[in-house]
C-alpha cells in the first residue's frame, strides 16, 4: 500500500514535540476529568434547550484527553480521510523511492511538527473524522491552563467551554445529513486537486512544509494557501468557509445565550478570553494566520453575528430551518446579508 505520510512518526513527533503541562496533582488531574465529564452532561440540557435542537442519537460520551492524546486521535482521523484519497490517485502503484521511505518520513515529520503546535492550544473539539457521528474531546491540561491564566473560577470556565463545544455535537448528532455533508466537502476538495499520483505526493509534502516552517520560523513566507491550486477548490474551498462559519458562530451564539443565566462570572470571563486572544505576541499571530486560526477567529464573530441576526428576525425555530439540507444552509453572500438567506428560505 501507498503510504505517503509515516503516521507512526507524526504521531511520536507530536508527543515529543508537545508543550508539557501546567503542573497538577494526580488527584487534581482526576477531579479536573470528572468534572469535565459532568459539566458536559450538565451543558447538554442546556444547549438543547436553548437551541431546540434534540439529538436524535442517545448518550453520546465525552473523551477527556491530553495534548498526545489529542494529536493522536486527530492524526487517525487525517489518516482515515488521506488514505482513501491517495489509493485512487495512486491506483494502487508502489511509489518512488522518494516517496516511499524518504518522502513519507518528511511529510510524517512535518504533520507531528503542525500537530504539537496545536495541541497546546485546542480547548475542545468534535472530531469527526475517525468515527461515526464523531468524537467530542475536550483537553484537560489546556482548559486548566487557560482557566489560571484568566484568574477565572474553574467550574465556570469549564462549563463555559463545554456549551461551545457540546453545541457542535449537537450539531453533528442532531442534523442527520451533516456528517456526511461535510466530509463529502472535504474529499471533493482533495479529489479536485490537479495532479496525478507522484505530484500530489510532492503537493502534500510541500503543504506540510509550509505548515511546519510557519511554526517553526514565523518569519517565513509559506502560506495555507499553497495548499489551494484548482478553481474548483477554491469553491470548495469557499463553501467549507461558510459552512464553519455557520456552526462555530452558532455555537457562540448559543455559548452567550445560555452564558449569562448559568454562569455567574461569563461576563469576566468572555472579556479577559477575548483580552488575551487579541493580545497574542506578534510571533504568535504570524503562525496563527499561517495555520488558518485567525480565519477560525473571524468566523466566530461573522458567523455570531449573522446568526443573532437572523433568531431576532424570525426567532429561533424558523433560524433552525437553516439545518434543513445542504440548500438551506446560507451562501457565501449571505453570511453578510442575514436577510437575504431569509428572503431565500423563508419566502
Amino acid at each position: 500500500m501507498v503510504q505517503l505520510v509515516d503516521w507512526e512518526l507524526a504521531r511520536s513527533t507530536a508527543r515529543t514535540l508537545g508543550k508539557g503541562g501546567p503542573e497538577i496533582t494526580l488527584t487534581e488531574a482526576a477531579a479536573v476529568v470528572n468534572d469535565l465529564r459532568q459539566l458536559t452532561d450538565e451543558a447538554a440540557g442546556h444547549v438543547q434547550t436553548f437551541a431546540k435542537m434534540p439529538p436524535k442519537l442517545g448518550h453520546h460520551a465525552v473523551r477527556v484527553v491530553d495534548r498526545g492524546d489529542w494529536a493522536s486521535t486527530n492524526i487517525d482521523g487525517l489518516k482515515t480521510v488521506v488514505t482513501p484519497l491517495i489509493d485512487k490517485v495512486t491506483k494502487g502503484r508502489e511509489p518512488g523511492a522518494f516517496t516511499g521511505m524518504v518522502g513519507s518520513r518528511i511529510a510524517g515529520l512535518q504533520a507531528g511538527t503542525v500537530l504539537a503546535y496545536l495541541s497546546g492550544r485546542v480547548l475542545g473539539q468534535f472530531e469527526v473524522f475517525s468515527s461515526d457521528p464523531g468524537e467530542l474531546l475536550l483537553v484537560a491540561p489546556n482548559i486548566v491552563e487557560v482557566e489560571r491564566k484568566l484568574s477565572a473560577v474553574p467550574r465556570d470556565f469549564r462549563l463555559w467551554v463545554c456549551l461551545h463545544e457540546v453545541t457542535h455535537r449537537v450539531q453533528f448528532t442532531a442534523v442527520p445529513w451533516m456528517r456526511n455533508h461535510f466530509l463529502g466537502q472535504v474529499q471533493a476538495f482533495a479529489q479536485a486537486a490537479d495532479t496525478g499520483g507522484e505530484q500530489l505526493a510532492e503537493r502534500l509534502r510541500n503543504g506540510l512544509s509550509a505548515l511546519a516552517d510557519s511554526v517553526r520560523n514565523p518569519e517565513s513566507r509559506a502560506s495555507i494557501i499553497d495548499l489551494v491550486q484548482t478553481p474548483e477548490q477554491k469553491r470548495i474551498i469557499e463553501q467549507l468557509t461558510c459552512l464553519m462559519t455557520l456552526v462555530e458562530g452558532h455555537a457562540e451564539f448559543v455559548m452567550d445565550g445560555v452564558g449569562p443565566e448559568v454562569i455567574p462570572t461569563v461576563g469576566e470571563i468572555r472579556a479577559r478570553f477575548n483580552q488575551r486572544r487579541a493580545g497574542s505576541n506578534p510571533v504568535e499571530k504570524v503562525i496563527r494566520r499561517l495555520l488558518g486560526i485567525e480565519v477560525k477567529m473571524r468566523q466566530y464573530a461573522e458567523g455570531h453575528k449573522f446568526v443573532a441576526a437572523v433568531v431576532d428576525r424570525v426567532g429561533i425555530d424558523d433560524f433552525n430551518r437553516i439545518w434543513d439540507s445542504p440548500e438551506t444552509l446560507p451562501r457565501t453572500a449571505e453570511i453578510a446579508d442575514p436577510d437575504a438567506w431569509i428572503a431565500r428560505v423563508l419566502g
